[in-house]
């Protein structure tokens, strides 16, 4: 149960602020509802409390599991590199998991795009979930490691620093 006021996690539109929790009457069955904005876009999300554990609805991650996120973004031995996989099946993969209420499979995708980046120019729609997978991790990192998002965006981008630098013209 979560209480006005804390801040938690909804899948895929990051980190919210319980605003309240009402009772309202849908379909004839009165139901309570946690009220969350979410705190990057100001969208107000309705919860059932009782389905909020089935939609992932969370708390914020703790800095020991913040840490170790950063840790498995250093680790690139699962990475085999760019594979010539179709970008649309690797596309759906990457939505999926950044629906997914661990923010390890948000980092996940994070990493992968990032990589495959210095190998080949990302499509439109792979840049837009690259920074879809950005903003979930930074926003919720940012609060937990009591860190501005500027300076965790920076952490993670030093990280990659050999990923970012532009790459050659090749003709």
């Amino acid at each position: 149960m979560f209480s006005p006021d804390e801040l938690v996690v909804y899948p895929a539109q990051g980190v919210g602020k319980v605003e309240r929790i009402e009772r309202q009457e849908v379909g004839g069955v009165t139901a309570e509802f946690y009220i969350v904005r979410i705190l990057t876009n100001n969208v107000t999300l309705m919860v059932p409390v009782k389905n909020a554990a089935n939609v992932g609805l969370r708390p914020l991650c703790s800095t020991e599991r913040a840490n170790e996120i950063m840790l498995s973004l250093e680790d690139r031995s699962g990475f085999t590199g760019y594979t010539g996989q179709n970008w649309n099946r690797r596309y759906r993969e990457y939505s999926e998991k950044l629906k997914s209420p661990d923010l390890g499979d948000v980092a996940y995708v994070l990493r992968e795009l990032l990589l495959i980046g210095k190998d080949k120019e990302l499509s439109f729609g792979e840049r837009r979930l690259l920074e879809q997978a950005m903003s979930l991790l930074v926003v919720e990192l940012s609060h937990v490691q009591g860190l501005t998002q500027e300076e965790v965006r920076a952490n993670i981008e030093a990280l990659f620093q050999d990923v970012l630098q532009p790459r050659e013209n090749v003709e």
